[in-house]
């Protein structure tokens, strides 16, 4: 049975190649014991639509350090050839990440030429990315926030110009994110 997308719903797999790869990514994410703090699941029965939790590590990232964040993850049809976008549930103040929650990260635009000429294509989705280097490159961008060209221009202003208030409004976040993590 297709969905009015075209995508398989008789099981979480469904037939098509990218639904195929997209499955074993995940069964492999599931059973990897090598990656700490990173959960996922399905929405639904949909290969292609994950829910991720992301439990950070305070030894590792002093800034997000012990916050619970929960996140999806929506693959396109076209997948791997395009990327997926991931948007984070759990409110969250970041130089890279709208708003509206939707990560901005190089590895996650389109694989051309930046029109702006600010990225270059080698920077950008490459079909040899996986969910897990989507993760891990996100968990680094936390750390290492891009304010050259930020989605959210308030904290790309504090990451540069007041590191005490943009520290206070992160450990806002974290509180909030261990608080709503189980709910």
């Amino acid at each position: 049975m297709a969905s009015p997308l075209g995508r398989a719903t008789s099981s979480p797999g469904g037939s098509s190649s990218a639904a195929i790869l997209l499955g074993k990514q995940f069964k492999q994410m599931q059973t990897d014991t090598d990656i700490r703090g990173i959960s996922v699941g399905l929405v639904g029965d949909s290969i292609f639509d994950w829910e991720i939790l992301l439990m950070i590590d305070e030894e590792q990232d002093n800034l997000y350090g012990g916050g619970c964040f929960r996140a999806r993850i929506a693959f396109p049809d076209s997948y791997p050839l395009y990327p997926p976008k991931m948007t984070f549930l759990t409110p969250m103040f970041h130089p890279n990440v709208y708003q509206s929650g939707e990560v901005c990260i190089s590895i996650l635009h389109p694989p051309e030429d930046d029109k702006y000429g600010y990225e270059s294509a080698a920077e950008r989705w490459s079909p040899v990315q996986t969910p897990e280097t989507i993760l891990l490159s996100v968990i680094s961008m936390l750390s290492s926030p891009n304010d050259e060209s930020p989605a959210n221009i308030e904290a790309g202003k504090l990451w540069r110009n007041d590191k005490k208030e943009f520290r206070k409004r992160v450990r806002k976040c974290v509180r909030d994110s261990q608080e709503s993590a189980w709910d």
